[in-house]
């Protein structure tokens, strides 16, 4: 349990962004932020490590970005 809220069932959504071939692989659980509130994000590549946890508006603000900057 993560901020108060289980993240053991969690399905897990990776960013479109990721590549196929690994790398920069970005997960986050959109149906937690209905449960808690809050947005849990992880990196693919090691789905038992850390979950960092930000707010929607946050990690709206974190999409735009990453939108506007895509190389």
């Amino acid at each position: 349990m993560r901020n108060g809220i289980s993240l053991a069932s969690t399905e897990w959504v990776r960013s479109s962004y990721s590549g196929p071939e690994g790398g920069q692989c970005v997960e986050w659980a959109p149906s937690t932020v209905a449960r808690g509130g809050v947005v849990p994000v992880r990196d693919s590549k090691d789905p038992d490590g850390p979950v960092v946890t930000v707010s929607p508006a946050a990690w709206a603000a974190f999409v735009a970005f990453a939108a506007r900057n895509d190389a």
